[in-house]
């Protein structure tokens, strides 16, 4: 029997402060595939993990549904122990005196922070041993989070989210602020758990950082779904052109894809080039 969806979507509308950010949208974010959530900014990506923590819920509609990993109803702190989050704004509610070791043990309790009441046995604790060492920011347990780099941080954040052992990883733009190699070792990180059975749903703008383990791609714009399924198929540039507003070319190779400025782009490109030679040529005095 398959698996039922990470996250299934029924003509469902999201409002977020005075914006409506879906309009009865339906979807489905598949459990049997690692997938990747592309768009542009403001088309609803974030927006899509959110439903899935329980951190938004759409508003009721009696013809609407809302699933999460097959149910409708879940108590929340069961559900934070199925999936390890990594975001940028998990990141910031982060930024506070809080030593890098209670980061990752405020994984089991999703929390930030540890509090007074909070304990952890003799098996968790080992848990979090280990996931410092797969990381390799063991040297780095005391540090205080607010004092590390932005790669730093990020690993601290994925150790937290492997610590509870969830089968199901929602990573939200992970290598926003990283610098190059940061976000190569990341991405490594990434492919490595993916091939041992985790499940990446992957939030993103930047094709680039699609691992080639991530095999179907929801495409979103403007809070609406314009294509889903086999990455070799939705990432073509007719689709991207249209959900980007620029003209692109697609390059493939080993199993990653970059995006480069169609041929209209070089053509204006040049244009603005020979104009601007021209401009400065006739200030010549």
């Amino acid at each position: 029997m398959p698996e039922p969806p990470v996250l299934l979507l029924r003509n469902a509308t999201v409002i977020r402060g005075q914006a409506k950010v879906f309009d009865r949208l339906s979807l489905e974010v598949p459990a049997e595939r690692n997938v990747a959530i592309l768009g542009p900014n403001g088309a609803g990506k974030s927006t899509l993990l959110q439903l899935v923590t329980r951190d938004l819920y759409p508003t009721y509609d009696v013809d609407s549904r809302i699933e999460v990993l097959g149910r409708v109803r879940w108590n929340v702190a069961d559900l934070r122990h199925l999936l390890g989050v990594v975001s940028h704004e998990l990141q910031v509610r982060h930024q506070r005196e809080i030593r890098g070791v209670d980061v990752v043990r405020s994984g089991f309790f999703g929390s930030i922070g540890i509090h007074a009441h909070q304990t952890l046995d003799e098996s968790e604790l080992a848990r979090v041993e280990e996931s410092l060492e797969r990381l390799k920011i063991k040297p780095l347990r005391d540090r205080m989070f607010n004092a590390m780099s932005a790669g730093e941080q990020r690993r601290f954040l994925l150790a937290r989210a492997l610590v509870g052992d969830p089968r199901t990883l929602l990573l939200d733009e992970p290598t926003t602020s990283l610098d190059l190699r940061a976000a190569f070792e990341l991405l490594t990180l990434l492919r490595e758990l993916a091939r041992e059975g985790r499940r990446l749903v992957l939030v993103t703008h930047r094709v680039e950082e699609i691992p080639p383990e991530v095999s179907w791609i929801l495409l979103l714009k403007e809070g609406e779904l314009v294509a889903a399924g086999e990455k070799q198929d939705v990432l073509r540039p007719e689709a991207l052109s249209d959900v980007f507003e620029v003209p692109l070319r697609v390059v493939e190779r080993e199993g990653f894809y970059a995006l480069l400025p169609g041929p209209e782009m070089s053509a204006i490109s040049r244009a603005s080039s020979v104009s601007a030679g021209s401009v400065r040529q006739a200030r010549t005095p």
